[in-house]
């Protein structure tokens, strides 16, 4: 069982796993209704620190990726119920990275070299992160993987997001926001990792800024009442942290949308390398961190529009 602390419980780190597995020993159990913070692994176990290079990406086990700290079991909770949790809180470390991972992201056979970025930040999230001389990111953190354990035996791979919830990256699972998440198991077995300082919509490049955060979340128990794949409740607004200085906006337009979000996100970056001599790795990297991928239009067969807009404000 994990420790005790606080006004109310902290489950620490080390009671962390990799993969989803209905049969994972359990950290602790918790009644509806209960607060628990959860100190969160970034998506690397710490493997990287403020000395590493991107060399360092290849020692990096892909077996430990998002490490998620739990299972919790709720007292009550069964399948078909749903599982309400509150993100109360989240407490970023001040530390973060962002990779071009071999094999990984939406532009994967464009990069194929490693490239790694570090990351300092102030840890109220309220300045923007500094990205070299190139821009200043504004902060939104948020809990990147948060689920339960799926009805099906044996170990599942925890990159793929799941009907349970797992490794969603939604950037709106932030303080305030409240997730519904369906229950397929006796006790739910609840469990969150892989936090993030800042990401746009869709993590283009695989990764945001992430970044080991201590989450604290209110956990409560709706009986009989899954829904079908997770949904969740904002306090909104969404982008307000982002809209002070209007978009620089790139389209992908074909029958196919991963085709145009791929055409899109690769015009932003030329885009990027004209108007402001970006070297392309660094434009990926700025893309996945602060932009977002919008399917426009999907209506007008045969061809759809992806839109690719990047926050002005990052360059203010």
């Amino acid at each position: 069982m994990a420790d005790h602390g606080g006004p109310w419980r902290t489950i620490h780190s080390a009671h962390h796993h990799c993969g989803w597995d209905n049969a994972i020993e359990l950290v602790a159990r918790i009644a509806p209704g209960e607060t628990i913070t959860l100190e969160c692994l970034d998506a690397a176990g710490g493997h990287y620190t403020r000395k590493s290079t991107s060399a360092d990406i290849a020692t990096m086990d892909p077996d430990a990726v998002n490490p998620v700290t739990g299972p919790l079991h709720v007292d009550g909770a069964e399948p078909g119920d749903a599982l309400k949790v509150t993100i109360v809180d989240l407490a970023p470390s001040g530390f973060g990275w962002s990779a071009l991972i071999p094999g990984f992201g939406l532009l994967a056979d464009q990069f194929p070299d490693p490239y790694l970025q570090l990351w300092d930040y102030d840890r109220a999230a309220r300045e923007p992160a500094l990205f070299g001389t190139h821009a200043r990111v504004p902060l939104k953190p948020f809990v990147g993987t948060i689920g339960l354990a799926p009805a099906a035996p044996g170990r599942h791979a925890i990159i793929p997001p799941r009907r349970v919830g797992g490794n969603m990256d939604v950037r709106d699972l932030a303080a305030g926001t409240e997730l519904i998440l369906p229950v397929e198991v006796e006790g739910a077995l609840f469990s969150a990792g892989d936090t993030h300082a800042a990401q746009g919509d869709g993590e283009v490049c695989g990764t945001a800024i992430e970044s080991a955060m201590d989450l604290t979340v209110r956990v409560d128990l709706i009986k009989d009442a899954a829904p079908r794949f997770p949904r969740f409740s904002t306090p909104g607004p969404v982008t307000r942290h982002l809209d002070g200085a209007g978009y620089e906006v790139t389209t992908g337009i074909g029958p196919d949308l991963m085709a145009a979000a791929r055409d899109a996100v690769s015009g932003m970056i030329d885009h990027l390398g004209a108007w402001r001599q970006m070297p392309p790795e660094d434009a990926y990297v700025l893309c996945s961190v602060c932009g977002d991928l919008r399917i426009s239009e999907i209506v007008d067969a045969p061809n759809w529009v992806v839109s690719f807009y990047l926050p002005r404000i990052v360059f203010a």
